[in-house]
């Protein structure tokens, strides 16, 4: 994967139209302008989406979709049965970024404290101390969230969006770059808890990982049935990149990409149409327009450029909303869907053309 495909996120916007984007995927204006000052982000994204694909096979929407949240400085909630290799690509990324991973198994009897930590009494000197938690990393994937109660997962929403912990007043930050990939199976699964709208709206985007394509499937029997030591294969294999110093200075140099105000009305108008479109009960908030005007940044620099563009808004814009908002009763009974929904929202926005 030695290139971004700039149509990567319309895996999942296949019922938008060509014609509703500004350009083709063949548009010389997507590929053609470049900028020097962008190129390292470019590089770099490329770098690492070639050594992840040396053990982690496929799932490019995901590689996107989780780079692309971490250098716009938020979350992943990913949609997956289990078996889909999301343990190996959070490990695989992390050694490939230099940063320290975690994981944390939710289920029915974890508590807020098995997350974030406790104070525990050290006998030696009389006093209590804090023991941090396995949130305190760098990326942390938070298996399985929706099968803990709500007061379990939503210890998270502080963290997710502060950064840091508060335990008995005090305030305990955790390290930079953080990226929070927490999975979540099929709502219709056995033991399984809604997410609150309030925690929803923290992540950035929401990821459906499908099953692999029988090719890829042959490629991952080949590359992962050897039963070689996967600490190993990380050593071996994969190489480290960057740094976390050096990705903090690349999500610096993405927010200075520029946003015209003709593309800052197209977001506007595309997230306050949700909330008066008749198949959804409740709309995305202005949080959903942040998270859209940060990520085609983001995107931009990926590609190499300078300025984004209203493709990189339609290119994200799926992930961005399906988690947002909420279908009204009538039309999930007539067996309509987010994604249906919110294609033919798209499609009836005006796309700015200069």
């Amino acid at each position: 994967m030695n290139q971004r495909n700039p149509n990567l996120m319309e895996i999942n916007l296949s019922n938008i139209p060509p014609e509703t984007n500004s350009g083709s995927p063949a548009d010389p204006a997507r590929q053609i302008v470049k900028s020097e000052k962008f190129a390292p982000v470019q590089k770099l994204y490329n770098d690492i989406a070639q050594e992840i694909g040396k053990l982690f096979v496929g799932q490019e929407e995901l590689i996107l979709g989780s780079l692309t949240a971490l250098f716009a400085g938020g979350h992943v909630l990913i949609e997956s049965v289990p078996g889909l290799g999301k343990t190996l690509f959070v490990r695989t990324m992390g050694r490939v970024l230099g940063c320290e991973c975690g994981r944390i198994q939710f289920t029915a009897d974890l508590m807020p404290s098995d997350i974030t930590g406790a104070p525990v009494y050290d006998m030696q000197k009389s006093e209590f101390r804090f023991r941090a938690g396995p949130v305190f990393t760098q990326f942390l994937l938070a298996d399985e969230i929706n099968r803990s109660p709500a007061k379990t997962h939503a210890a998270l929403l502080e963290i997710m969006q502060e950064y840091s912990v508060t335990i008995d007043g005090t305030s305990h930050e955790v390290p930079r770059p953080f990226l929070v990939m927490a999975t979540q199976n099929p709502l219709e699964s056995e033991g399984t808890y809604n997410l609150p709208e309030a925690q929803l709206d923290r992540f950035m985007f929401l990821l459906k990982v499908e099953y692999p394509t029988a090719n890829e499937e042959i490629e991952i029997l080949k590359l992962h049935s050897q039963q070689v030591d996967l600490n190993q294969r990380l050593n071996e294999e994969v190489k480290t990149v960057t740094s976390p110093t050096e990705l903090l200075e690349m999500i610096d140099l993405c927010s200075q990409i520029r946003i015209e105000d003709s593309l800052v009305d197209y977001i506007n108008r595309l997230v306050r149409a949700t909330r008066t479109w008749p198949a959804f009960h409740i709309g995305a908030s202005p949080r959903a327009g942040l998270a859209l005007m940060q990520s085609a940044r983001v995107l931009a620099a990926f590609s190499g450029r300078d300025f984004a563009t209203p493709d990189d808004v339609v290119d994200i814009a799926l992930p961005t909303l399906r988690h947002r908002i909420q279908l009204t009763a009538e039309a999930e009974i007539e067996g309509r869907t987010c994604d249906e929904e919110l294609g033919t929202l798209i499609r009836g926005i005006e796309v700015p053309r200069d």
